[in-house]
């Protein structure tokens, strides 16, 4: 995690003799995350442009860290998942399997989730708060979702 500074990030390609620049790496980000996930050799190289200070996470902590929060959010899921009706057949399995593929989705008030006519490329469940659905051009209230 970058707490002051900037580091360049930049990777060899195959069949390339210079390096690629890739990414500025400024306060507030992080990297190094995807070799501790998947235990495998660094995929880039990042070097500081500028005096820079770093925090840093060993494996055992980075890992210990991200298993506690997805199975918080799993059980946050699965619990949610239960008494949804339309989910109610599914097995406590298959909700797990369901409750890590979902990506929370927050939205103000008044802001459209989706339109009327649009590509339904997304399946949507409230967990807080209420919808509204309109039809027509004349945005008749046909359902009310809490």
């Amino acid at each position: 995690m970058v707490e002051s500074g900037t580091l360049s990030c930049t990777k060899l390609f195959k069949g390339k003799s210079e390096a690629t620049f890739l990414k500025k790496y400024e306060a507030g980000e992080a990297f190094g995350e995807l070799a501790l996930l998947y235990n495998a050799p660094r995929a880039a190289t990042i070097t500081s442009d500028t005096d820079s200070l770093l925090w840093s996470l060993d494996r055992e902590t980075f890992n210990h860290i991200v298993k506690d929060a997805s199975r918080k959010r799993r059980e946050k899921y699965e619990s949610f998942l239960e008494r949804v009706k339309i989910l109610e057949s599914m097995e406590p399995y298959e909700r797990s399997v369901l409750s890590d593929a979902f990506i929370e989705e927050k939205f103000k008030a008044g802001e459209y989730v989706i339109r009327q006519g649009e590509e339904g490329n997304k399946f949507y469940l409230i967990e807080k708060g209420e919808c509204v659905a309109t039809k027509g051009e004349e945005s008749k209230e046909v359902m009310l979702y809490n």
